[in-house]
């Protein structure tokens, strides 16, 4: 039986994980300045780009200059239900990604892989419609929100809108939901 689950979450991560080819024309999804993007002191992000992936490793060029592979396995339960989705977004040849993890001796184990690329654009729900762009900014195009987003960032995996602390839950190319200690806020793009 436990071989069957590691199986089964081999299988998963090589679904949600595609090796590195072309990326699909999507249109609306902007390019990301890599020269942008860098850690914040007190922060365990490591942000590069992806140079290659396989079904349970990717292989990023580091802002830094350094070429790092990760080893990325979803965690499962008891019951084979994912616990943590290490890949959040997918993962493209020349996507722009921020990568916490473990540097070991012998491999290198991510925790939580966030696709930048894919997170930029415009989201919108029922009271927010917001642009997360290049170089930290968030654009409102709602007149009447009280509190709108005016930047942001990935801190530790965790992304920051302006005051806001959120955990990236799902990150697909038509859907965000985010979560915090007031809620779950889900987004599609517009």
């Amino acid at each position: 039986m436990k071989h069957f689950k590691t199986i089964l979450a081999l299988a998963f991560v090589a679904a949600t994980i595609v090796a590195c080819k072309d990326k699909p024309n999507t249109g609306n999804m902007p390019t990301v300045n890599t020269n942008k993007l860098k850690a914040a002191e007190g922060d365990s992000t490591t942000y590069g780009t992806c140079v290659d992936a396989t079904s349970n490793t990717v292989s990023i060029l580091t802002s830094k200059g350094d070429t790092v592979q990760y080893v990325c396995a979803d965690v499962y339960n008891d019951d084979g239900e994912v616990v943590n989705q290490v890949v959040k977004g997918g993962m493209y040849t020349g996507d722009r990604v921020a990568i916490i993890g473990k540097i070991g001796e012998e491999e290198n184990l991510a925790s939580n892989i966030i696709n930048v690329t894919t997170l930029m654009g415009r989201w919108t729900s029922l009271d927010r419609d917001f642009e997360i762009k290049d170089g930290g900014v968030v654009e409102s195009s709602v007149e009447a929100e009280t509190n709108p987003y005016t930047s942001w960032h990935i801190y530790n995996g965790k992304l920051i809108l302006s005051k806001d602390t959120f955990d990236i839950i799902e990150l697909g190319s038509d859907s965000l939901i985010l979560e915090n200690t007031k809620g779950i806020f889900g987004y599609k793009r517009k």
